[in-house]
């Protein structure tokens, strides 16, 4: 009994590396509420579609579709533009990326990053195509946009398709326009870890009518007036996730400002003691995550070590480096492996005080002190 005691104060005390946004019960209640009336919890119910248009409308995109999470999302997009073979992407990331691409037997080809902003590098994506290659698969790492431009231009010379794993990027302004518009298609990730969130979730966008008829297709079987018209899969969101959405929804504004004056905050107080990755300057901001950069991994270990102790949660996002697992290509770079050994996540959701945010930055100065 003494132990659970202790554990449960622990866990009460501690200040996690992030906490999913509740929206006010009565909002969420008034969703069900209408679940309810309909009787209908699924296959494109009136709640999926008023997100989907809610979404279109604040993303500032024109082909939305939800689906069941992040990971089938990336999965669908590939299916839909008919990517086969070969994919260049980047072991700095998320292993849904590389595992959605190998669970659909596309090879993941990795490429470089760029040292200054962790993202993939277009330099070294031309020096890994082949033949097999048939589409790149950048990340928008930390919610950084990559450079789009020289993306799409590699993409259009080679005849490549372009999807990008948007996944940290929700809300994301690149000159003056969504950035959800770049590539064949985007996904992202609504899982209860990121900023928006439908509990569990994701969407699809596309740049074409046409792709987003057929993803529809596919994640409802591949059934066509009830009756299979291709292989497809049972990727739809639910109307209970539809709710969590749309109450969501109308907190995000203040939700991404809140949580980009925790970054900015962060960034103030340790400007003379890490690196960061670069930010564009021609895109905004949106919290997502707070990512510095140490001198080594020994000085990265100790730093998280010291916060765990004073029961303050990181996380070594990304660590390992996909590269170094084997598990989906052998393709190796140095640059990620380094970065995937010196990066650590601090603490950011909405709720952060400014108090625990001076706390944690003042903890991490310190245990740099000490290693050095």
């Amino acid at each position: 009994m003494a132990m659970e005691t202790t554990f449960a104060f622990w866990w009460m005390n501690m200040i996690p590396v992030t906490r999913p946004y509740f929206p006010p019960r009565s909002r969420l209640d008034s969703y069900l509420d209408r679940i309810y009336a309909s009787r209908q919890l699924t296959n494109n119910g009136m709640l999926v579609r008023e997100l989907s248009e809610r979404l279109c409308d604040y993303l500032g995109v024109d082909y939305l579709l939800p689906v069941a999470n992040g990971t089938v999302a990336l999965q669908v997009a590939y299916e839909t533009l008919g990517i086969k073979g070969a994919a260049i992407t980047t072991p700095f990331t998320f292993p849904a990326t590389s595992s959605s691409l190998a669970w659909q037997r596309i090879r993941p080809v990795y490429a470089g990053i760029d040292a200054n902003d962790l993202n993939l590098d277009p330099t070294d994506v031309t020096c890994r195509l082949e033949p097999e290659v048939s589409a790149i698969v950048p990340v928008h790492t930390y919610g950084n946009p990559c450079q789009v431009e020289a993306f799409d231009q590699l993409a259009a010379q080679h005849d490549l398709y372009l999807v990008y794993d948007a996944s940290h990027t929700f809300g994301v302004q690149y000159r003056g326009q969504s950035l959800m518009r770049w590539g064949d298609a985007a996904t992202l990730s609504f899982h209860a870890t990121k900023l928006f969130h439908t509990a569990e979730g994701g969407a699809i966008i596309f740049r074409q009518a046409d792709d987003l008829e057929r993803a529809q297709e596919l994640i409802n079987f591949g059934l066509v007036d009830g009756s299979p018209a291709s292989v497809g899969v049972n990727g739809k969101m639910s109307e209970l996730h539809a709710a969590m959405g749309l109450a969501m929804l109308e907190d995000i504004d203040e939700i991404i400002e809140r949580r980009v004056s925790v970054i900015h905050q962060y960034r103030r107080l340790l400007a003379n003691w890490v690196a960061m990755p670069e930010r564009s300057a021609d895109a905004s901001d949106n919290g997502a995550y707070m990512p510095i950069q140490l001198k080594s991994r020994k000085s990265r270990d100790h730093v998280q070590r010291r916060l765990k102790e004073h029961s303050i949660e990181s996380r070594a996002y990304f660590s390992p480096s996909l590269d170094s697992l084997g598990l989906y290509s052998e393709a190796v770079s140095n640059l990620a492996g380094d970065a995937a050994g010196r990066v650590l996540c601090l603490p950011v959701y909405a709720e952060l005080s400014e108090g625990d945010v001076q706390r944690i930055a003042g903890l991490v100065c310190e245990s740099i002190e000490e290693v050095t």
